[in-house]
């Protein structure tokens, strides 16, 4: 099932982040951040936080909100699956809900951006195999070596 994430799922939701493996400490905190402001009002403002849950377990989690100062572009900030439920159709669920609900208010494209670094290949793959195409490259972007990798995907045909 997917739901709106509540106050109560933050303490789940940046524990399951952090064990992925993936996200940088930086990351990690910086999510924390996210959440909060998502709660003290950011909600009110278009943003969307979703849980995916089994039962009462939260599976995984994502983030997505309309670009600011853009004619109906949004951005995919966060896509989190909790280790145990990597593989399994939960991060493509979470996915399609968001996509749906973005051509549901209209919107026209979805971004999203990802690193370049090797433990990165199965992200990459992830928005490719969703239909993603790969839309810039930015050097070096997150360090020396570890580039932005932009992938896009237009809903206004």
């Amino acid at each position: 099932m997917i739901r709106t994430v509540v106050p109560a799922d933050s303490p789940l939701l940046v524990p399951l982040a952090e064990q992925t493996g993936v996200f940088k400490p930086l990351e990690i905190k910086a999510l924390r951040e996210v959440l909060d402001d998502y709660h003290a009002g950011n909600e009110a403002l278009g943003h969307r936080a979703i849980a995916a849950t089994r039962g009462d377990q939260v599976l995984g989690f994502a983030y997505y909100a309309p670009a600011t100062m853009t004619d109906r572009t949004w951005y995919l900030w966060w896509i989190a699956v909790a280790k145990s439920a990597q593989a399994k159709g939960v991060g493509s669920e979470m996915l399609r809900f968001a996509e749906e609900e973005i051509r549901a208010r209209r919107g026209r494209m979805l971004l999203v951006e990802t690193s370049s670094l090797p433990h990165y290949e199965l992200t990459r793959r992830f928005y490719i195999k969703h239909g993603y195409t790969q839309a810039a490259v930015l050097a070096d972007f997150y360090a020396a070596g570890d580039d932005m990798v932009v992938f896009g995907k237009r809903f206004d045909g």
